[in-house]
């Protein structure tokens, strides 16, 4: 007697979802096929799939976690494997999600922090999505300021509720050496700031790859246990902002280094954590380095949108060097786009906003380096990219004029956009020599962006391959190993 397969039991859950998203079976199937492009994979489901799944039967590997992020971009709320009754499989979006609470919040970045910190290679090989924009720059913007942030003694959440309906990236560490619980005081937070100083300059001067890894560690053995840690209303303002500085500066060297998908991990959480913050100014710097690598990766027209959130979610009263700075983003935004006169309107808005800044003004510390070095880079990047190279040379020759030594990968991608302004106007000699500098540059540093710029230059070089001048330029190249 041959014994039947087992009794599957219908999901429910799924069937009411797909009803309220008014998706037919075979509709469901193409959108996850879709996504998983997105992703590089392959899928090829189809309304037979679905009806599969409807039936009871669990979808593999990362599957679930497709399914959920096209209901959570259809519906416009977040929802999880669980919420859809499939099994939680590998966090494919694991860090893309806008957390409901401060708590909440902890939980994701710190889980963020222990498998980066880990050998979770593939965490750094994930993609990146233009898509998994767009969710949390809305909430940010429309979202309500978070009432209370305080824990332990001074704060409702001593007794901790679990999340519900988020996958948890599991824990697999040894308990750091600060007991969770203690009170934070103000030199814990005071030694935040101070580190992320240290690594700044780091970053700056020899590439996000230099200590990155040291930065994620310091993250989860020193930050994420004070978040866990004792303390009221005004210093857990504080701390979230410190850490929100630290998360976005492990984004911003994980993007340098090419891991452009978790980059974007750490950056939707650091808007998370600025909102803990209170810090609704910080919030728009952190959208801002989202558009730059929107800019970076091509996708200008997600660059210009997150501008845009930034500008609107801090309005009019912003201080005239934080304008310039989100005006000459949204600038950079339009041309990649090839949008001559947008570009050019955003680039007058930021002049025109850091003309009227004064010595005297209050300015964030994290846009004091937006000066007029900065202002000239941004515009010679948008005159390289609209292909009028005169202009774009005159801004790159005066923003290495007044750029500070200490900013040594933006002074190379800034002789790199140079030299190939150079290029454009036929000036093949003075190109290859600044083009060789930069790549004597880019050999010191450990920074895949820098290597990326001296690459892009040398693909503009090759219609004049055999020319003397391009010769010499590889021999040199070639020289340095």
């Amino acid at each position: 007697m041959t014994e039947r397969p087992p009794q599957r039991t219908p999901n429910r859950q799924l069937a009411a979802l797909i009803s309220e998203a008014g998706f037919s079976n075979a509709g469901l199937a193409r959108r996850v096929d879709q996504l998983g492009l997105e992703h590089g994979l392959d899928l090829r489901y189809d309304k037979t799939s679905v009806t599969r799944w409807l039936r009871g039967q669990q979808p593999r590997g990362t599957t679930p976690a497709l399914i959920a992020e096209v209901f959570t971009r259809r519906l416009g709320r977040r929802l999880s494997a669980q919420d859809l009754g499939l099994d939680a499989c590998a966090p494919v979006y694991a860090g893309l999600e806008f957390a409901a609470s401060p708590e909440e919040a902890i939980d994701i970045v710190g889980g963020l922090w222990r498998k980066d910190s880990g050998s979770h290679a593939e965490l750094r090989k994930i993609a990146f999505t233009p898509a998994g924009l767009v969710v949390p720059s809305r909430d940010w913007l429309i979202g309500r300021a978070d009432d209370r942030v305080g824990r332990g003694d001074h704060g409702p959440q001593a007794g901790r509720v679990p999340t519900q309906g988020r996958p948890a990236i599991p824990r697999q560490r040894k308990e750091p050496e600060r007991g969770v619980g203690a009170k934070v005081t103000s030199g814990d937070i005071a030694a935040l700031r101070s580190v992320g100083e240290l690594f700044r300059a780091l970053d700056h001067a020899y590439g996000g790859g230099h200590a990155r890894q040291a930065l994620v560690r310091y993250l989860e053995h020193e930050a994420e246990p004070m978040l866990r840690g004792s303390y009221g209303e005004q210093a857990g303002r504080r701390l979230f902002a410190a850490a929100a500085d630290l998360t976005r500066l492990a984004g911003w060297t994980s993007y340098d280094i090419a891991a452009h998908g978790l980059a974007q991990r750490y950056y939707v959480q650091a808007l998370r954590l600025s909102q803990a913050a209170g810090d609704r100014a910080y919030g728009s710097y952190v959208l801002v380095t989202m558009s730059r690598q929107a800019v970076y990766l091509g996708h200008g027209r997600e660059a210009v949108q997150l501008a845009r959130v930034a500008q609107q979610g801090v309005g009019s009263s912003a201080p005239p060097v934080v304008q310039a700075l989100l005006h000459s983003v949204e600038a950079r935004g339009h041309g990649v786009l090839g949008e001559v006169r947008a570009c050019t309107a955003s680039m007058v808005r930021a002049e025109r906003a850091l003309e009227t800044a004064r010595p005297g003004d209050e300015v964030p510390y994290w846009a004091r380096f937006f000066d007029e070095a900065q202002l000239a880079d941004e515009f010679a990047h948008c005159h390289r990219d609209l292909q009028q190279y005169r202009v774009a040379a005159q801004h790159a020759e005066r923003s290495l004029q007044l750029r500070a030594p200490g900013y040594a990968r933006s002074r190379l991608f800034c002789r790199v956009v140079l030299a190939s302004s150079r290029l454009g106007l036929g000036e093949l000699e003075q190109a290859c020599q600044l083009g060789a500098e930069a790549a004597q540059a880019a050999g010191e540093m450990r920074s895949v962006r820098a290597v990326e710029y001296v690459r892009d230059f040398e693909r503009r070089l090759e219609p004049y391959r055999d020319a003397a001048a391009v010769r010499g330029y590889r021999d040199r190249v070639a020289a340095l190993g």
